[in-house]
């Protein structure tokens, strides 16, 4: 296999590429993405778009003609695919670990709580407040601040990686508030219910309970739960967290990915409950839901004031209408 650079997707016309993570360019080879409607290879097909590329990896022969690695966005995913691309060595020898940092960043789980530390770090390099990049890479454009972050980063994963304690400051907080949640769940102050047969797990939170600073992908959020405390803590692809200020229940990523590793219930339009629920409400209409192609799509109430719909009855509602929702999305079937 050839040794390939980094190319930005602004900067990629006329060079033979492989597009990882991402949507194939113009110029593109070979595709090695678990993004809908991908053109990956089906017999490298994976969860992760980084254990597409480690696949990748055996089958050199894939890469003939191609020149360069590209992708569309930055996050921990399309990082390590890139990395174990430009670097097959040094990620072979961290396959493992790197995959679970991938997965970490992408579908919140991961198996070494050092992986989620590292996704946090990756997270915080995205973000205007915390990151060490200059400020002129980040105010620039998307794709020029992207590849900025590209740049930065790919030949200081592995410090990171390997020197953790360094980066602390990037993690600490939130690192935190993830072993908070993970507690409160262990404990039994946060309720964990599960309908299987809806793919439907209701986290029920106290009241009281604060929000704190997160991050999901390398976006900067506020959450009562940590949300790697909660994909961690239930296999179930339909999550919803309820409490007396506010209900929401959110589609997981896995279901807008092709994922492989097992069968995933297709996702319903939560749009079709908005006015069911709207019709419960005494306090007007304000119920909001994601269209099923959104990466996570949510429904949540966004009015002012709280909703006059208590948790024991959105979560009814919720169980009813899944017990008998259509599909509104296949990830294998986009074009």
């Amino acid at each position: 296999m050839r040794t390939l650079r980094y190319v930005p997707d602004h900067a990629i016309a006329g060079i033979p590429n492989v597009a990882v993570d991402g949507s194939p360019n113009p110029d593109t080879v070979l595709t090695l993405s678990h993004w809908p409607g991908a053109p990956t290879p089906v017999e490298l097909r994976d969860d992760l778009s980084a254990q597409i590329a480690f696949r990748a990896l055996a089958r050199p022969e894939l890469f003939d003609g191609i020149e360069a690695v590209t992708t569309n966005h930055f996050d921990q995913d399309g990082l390590v695919s890139a990395f174990a691309l430009l670097h097959p060595d040094a990620a072979l020898a961290r396959r493992d670990q790197l995959v679970d940092i991938a997965r970490a960043g992408d579908f919140g789980t991961f198996e070494s709580r050092d992986s989620a530390r590292v996704s946090m770090v990756l997270a915080a390099l995205d973000d205007d407040a915390r990151s060490p990049l200059p400020a002129e890479m980040l105010d620039a454009p998307y794709p020029q601040r992207c590849a900025a972050l590209y740049e930065w980063t790919l030949p200081r994963l592995l410090e990171i990686v390997d020197h953790l304690d360094r980066w602390e400051h990037l993690w600490v907080d939130e690192d935190a508030h993830l072993s908070a949640s993970l507690g409160a769940i262990a404990s039994g102050e946060v309720v964990v219910e599960e309908f299987p047969e809806i793919d439907l797990a209701v986290f029920a939170v106290p009241a009281d309970r604060s929000a704190a600073p997160t991050t999901r992908f390398t976006v900067a959020r506020s959450d009562h739960l940590h949300p790697m405390a909660v994909a961690n803590s239930t296999e179930r692809m339909r999550v919803a967290v309820v409490d007396e200020a506010g209900c929401s229940v959110e589609l997981r990523y896995e279901t807008w990915v092709m994922y492989t590793s097992r069968p995933v219930m297709p996702r319903p339009d939560l749009r079709l409950l908005v006015p069911v629920l709207d019709a419960l409400e005494s306090s007007g209409s304000r119920w909001h839901a994601d269209a099923p192609g959104s990466l996570t799509p949510q429904l949540r109430w966004a009015g002012d004031g709280e909703s006059s719909v208590s948790p024991t009855e959105f979560v009814r509602t919720l169980r009813e209408f899944l017990a008998d929702a259509a599909p509104a999305w296949d990830p294998f079937q986009i074009r």
